[in-house]
C-alpha cells in the first residue's frame, strides 16, 4: 500500500512539473510577442530610422550612417538636425507671395536654421550667418557660407509653419538657398534625428 502511494505521488509531481515547464514557456513566448508588437508600435508612431545619403551634412553625418529619428509631438527649434520629406519648395515669389516649385523628390536630412518669423541674412563674401541680426557661431559647419544657390534675396523672413534649413557641408549642400528646398513646411519634417546608431563606432547624439 505504501509503495503504490509512493509511486502515485511521483507521478503527480512528473505532471505537475510537465504543466509548471508548459506555463512558463507559454509566459517566454508571449513576452516575446508583446517585445515584438512593442518594438512595432514604437517605431510607427514614435521613432524611424533613417539612411544618410550623401555628404551634404559633413563632418557632423556621414554618407552611410543610421539615424533613429523622433517625431512624435515634434516642434521644431534651431539646431536641430531633421529629415525632411522633400517634394516640393516654397520660395517668395515676384508679388512678394509664398509660391511652390517642384523639389528634388526624395527625403533629406537637414540642420534647423531658423523657425517661423525670424530673418536670415547671409554674407556671401564673409560666409557668415546671421538670425534676428545675431551671428550665429557655427562650430558644426564644414566651411564658410559662399554659395548662394539663388533661392532668396537677403535678408529675409521665414513665413508662419515654416523653416530655414541648411547642411553643414555648406560648399556642397543642397538647402534652404536652393529654392527647389527654399523654405520647409512643418508638416513636410518626418522628424528630429536623437541618436546615431551606425556605424558602431560612432554611435551617439550628433552636436
Amino acid at each position: 500500500m505504501a509503495k503504490y502511494e509512493l509511486n502515485y505521488e511521483v507521478l503527480d509531481e512528473n505532471k505537475n512539473n510537465e504543466i509548471t515547464a508548459a506555463e512558463e514557456f507559454i509566459d517566454w513566448v508571449e513576452t516575446i510577442i508583446f517585445a515584438f508588437f512593442a518594438v512595432i508600435l514604437i517605431f510607427t508612431f514614435i521613432l524611424r530610422v533613417a539612411n544618410v545619403e550623401g555628404e551634404s551634412m559633413l563632418p557632423t553625418l556621414t554618407d552611410g550612417d543610421r539615424l533613429v529619428v523622433s517625431h512624435l509631438f515634434y516642434e521644431p527649434e534651431a539646431g536641430d538636425i531633421v529629415i525632411v520629406n522633400n517634394n516640393e519648395g516654397h520660395v517668395y515669389g515676384a508679388s512678394n507671395e509664398l509660391e511652390s516649385v517642384n523639389g528634388l523628390g526624395k527625403v533629406i536630412v537637414k540642420r534647423v536654421i531658423a523657425v517661423e518669423g525670424q530673418t536670415v541674412d547671409i554674407n556671401f563674401d564673409s560666409g557668415e550667418v546671421s538670425v534676428d541680426g545675431k551671428t550665429l557661431d557655427e562650430p558644426y559647419i564644414k566651411e564658410l557660407t559662399k554659395m548662394d544657390e539663388g533661392g532668396h534675396q537677403y535678408p529675409v523672413v521665414v513665413p508662419d509653419g515654416y523653416v530655414f534649413v541648411m547642411g553643414d557641408n555648406r560648399m556642397n549642400s543642397t538647402d534652404s538657398r536652393d529654392p527647389r528646398i527654399g523654405f520647409v513646411e512643418e508638416d513636410d519634417i518626418l522628424g528630429k534625428v536623437v541618436v546615431r546608431i551606425f556605424p558602431f563606432d560612432s554611435i551617439g547624439v550628433p552636436a
